[in-house]
């Protein structure tokens, strides 16, 4: 071995040639996290809106259920014209008698509500004896008015249409506040305006207060001797719901 040689071994450690290195090992490819994809889109329901035109009259013997369903579905008075529309065109006389035998029916089962006319149309309505009852279960409150606003109310009822002035030529006080308060709580509407110098709004009284009173059109207003009477009689079966004559723990006539 040549000095040259010898060199090359002696310049490794113990003399020996290192093996070679392995390759590095190649990368894991990492599969990227599959994302779920999103559910399918469930498809848009057909129209609940019934057809009217091809809408069929409920059969004879199901009328004063369907009646009755229909009006319990409803919030508000509905008329007959609307009532029988529902019904698929059912017959007039057929309608009203069904409305004529559930009426009979509830009041003698001593059912919790009634079947009344009021507002113009129709409604199944909790009795009165009832009312504290559903009040503690859905946290409702009685609609309570101050005598100003029973008083003003009451002139607008009785004279309507009414101006602002002709209310306040009777009560001796400015009704503005009360009138525009009123307005809000939807007991009166603006009926027009009046044909005389500075063409004054004309007031009256709106659906809502028939509504409220039990009324079915203004014709079912009181007199002033009815007002006495209906005191005198027993608030569970009045037609009068209790309290609404209440004002601030008194009573308006007092």
């Amino acid at each position: 071995m040549s000095t040259e040689d010898e060199g090359k071994v002696l310049s490794f450690p113990f003399g020996r040639k290192p093996k070679p290195s392995a390759p590095p090992a190649p990368e894991e490819k990492k599969t990227p996290a599959k994302v779920p994809e999103p559910p399918p889109t469930p498809p848009e329901p057909e129209s609940a809106l019934v057809d009217l035109d091809t809408l069929s009259a409920p059969t004879p013997d199901f009328v004063q259920a369907a009646v009755e369903a229909v009006l319990f579905s409803c919030d508000k008075p509905i008329d007959l014209s609307s009532l029988r529309t529902a019904l698929g065109d059912v017959r007039p006389g057929l309608l009203r008698g069904a409305l004529a035998n559930l009426r009979e029916a509830l009041e003698d089962r001593n059912a919790g509500v009634r079947l009344v006319e009021v507002g113009g149309g129709y409604q199944l309505r909790t009795v009165p004896r009832a009312a504290s009852y559903v009040s503690a279960a859905i946290g409702a409150k009685p609609t309570r008015l101050s005598r100003a606003a029973i008083e003003t109310l009451a002139i607008v009822a009785y004279r309507q249409p009414v101006t602002r002035q002709e209310v306040e030529e009777i009560r001796g006080v400015d009704a503005g506040g009360m009138l525009r308060s009123l307005l809000e709580k939807r007991l009166l509407t603006v009926m027009g305006r009046k044909e005389e110098p500075g063409r004054p709004l004309l007031y009256g009284t709106s659906p809502d207060f028939l509504s409220l009173y039990g009324l079915r059109d203004l014709s079912d207003l009181p007199t002033l001797r009815d007002l006495r009477e209906l005191r005198e009689d027993d608030p569970a079966d009045s037609a009068v719901q209790p309290g609404l004559f209440e004002v601030d723990g008194e009573h308006a006539d007092e």
